[in-house]
């Protein structure tokens, strides 16, 4: 896709108060594991749940039942938590008794097996310099895991910089649908004409913060996953940035 970043692009930033972020792809890269070390990894989830099932099938099955899930979770934006996906979708043909206890510790199992999770070198930097510049943060994310996101900006000693963090398997509904971004301004007590959105995927992103009435959209264009040559028009941002430093020259010091 043609990089539209365009560093004359102004946003007048007494009219901003919020800037709201996006996760993976946009604060964080996912590393997507090959086949021979996800496999070792699912074999813990065989031998936790204590069932006659190779790794590699166990991980074949899996992947099955999420592509399911997603596609049910894409066309509903409803998001379920880690409860109900593993026992609705992920193994509902095992007891919801046995199923549900474990939940949470197969859904970071699963999760590890999938892809491994760090932050873009940029993204403590930007974060720090945008809060002590003024800007209430936010960060709302879809994702599978209620703890995942909280615990890395704990890790990474980033989450005293959130005012609110907003999941869509919390609140139960996911983007591209407005609503988890008007919640989340909701919970910074923040019009969302007064907020930007910054992500890194048009069709989700874009689409939800004009529909949730956020002033401003970015998109990280960081080549993390291919687009289509040209984008419709509800899913073009206002501006397009290629590193997420690029946001210290757009969002000046608040007086």
């Amino acid at each position: 896709m043609t990089n539209q970043s365009n560093h004359n692009f102004s946003i007048h930033h007494p009219s901003i108060d919020a800037i709201l972020f996006d996760m993976g792809g946009t604060l964080r890269r996912n590393h997507k594991r090959e086949t021979t070390e996800k496999v070792a990894i699912v074999q813990r989830i065989v031998d936790l749940l204590e069932v006659n099932l190779t790794a590699l099938e166990m991980t074949n099955l899996l992947q099955s039942r999420e592509a399911s899930y997603e596609a049910w979770a894409t066309g509903t934006l409803v998001e379920l938590n880690e409860y109900d996906i593993w026992t609705q979708w992920l193994l509902p043909d095992m007891p919801c008794e046995q199923i549900r206890p474990m939940a949470m510790q197969l859904n970071e199992i699963w999760r590890e097996a999938i892809a491994s999770r760090v932050l873009f070198p940029e993204t403590k930097e930007t974060i720090t310099s945008l809060h002590h510049r003024g800007y209430r943060l936010a960060l709302v994310s879809n994702t599978t895991s209620s703890i995942d996101s909280p615990r890395m900006l704990e890790n990474e000693g980033l989450s005293r910089y959130f005012e609110a963090i907003v999941l869509s398997c919390v609140l139960g509904t996911r983007k591209p649908g407005p609503q988890i971004l008007v919640h989340a301004a909701e919970q910074l007590g923040v019009d969302p004409a007064r907020c930007v959105y910054i992500g890194d995927r048009p069709e989700w992103d874009v689409v939800a913060a004009r529909q949730a009435g956020f002033q401003y959209t970015i998109i990280l264009d960081n080549h993390y996953r291919p687009w289509p040559e040209t984008l419709p028009a509800e899913q073009t941002p206002d501006l397009f940035i290629t590193n997420m430093l690029e946001l210290l020259d757009i969002f000046p010091e608040r007086k």
